[in-house]
């Protein structure tokens, strides 16, 4: 383990539990997060392309408009 991670646990271990509770649950969803992201884009040829019909066919039923670069 990292010498940043150990810092931080042992900092978090000295919190009230239910804090401590909130950090592990929000640090787990993080790591979870992460995971589904790598394997989304361990293929991004085919996220890109899965994109790039959704867009297409979102432009096809009329959900979107011109870019006006002034309105931005």
């Amino acid at each position: 383990m990292g010498n940043l991670l150990q810092r931080a646990l042992a900092e978090a271990a000295k919190l009230p539990g239910p804090d401590q509770e909130a950090i592990g649950a929000w640090l787990l969803a993080e790591i979870e997060s992460e995971r589904r992201w790598d394997a989304l884009f361990s293929h991004p040829a085919a996220v890109i392309e899965r994109m790039a019909d959704e867009a297409l066919r979102e432009h096809a039923e009329g959900h979107t408009s011109e870019l006006d670069p002034d309105a931005l």
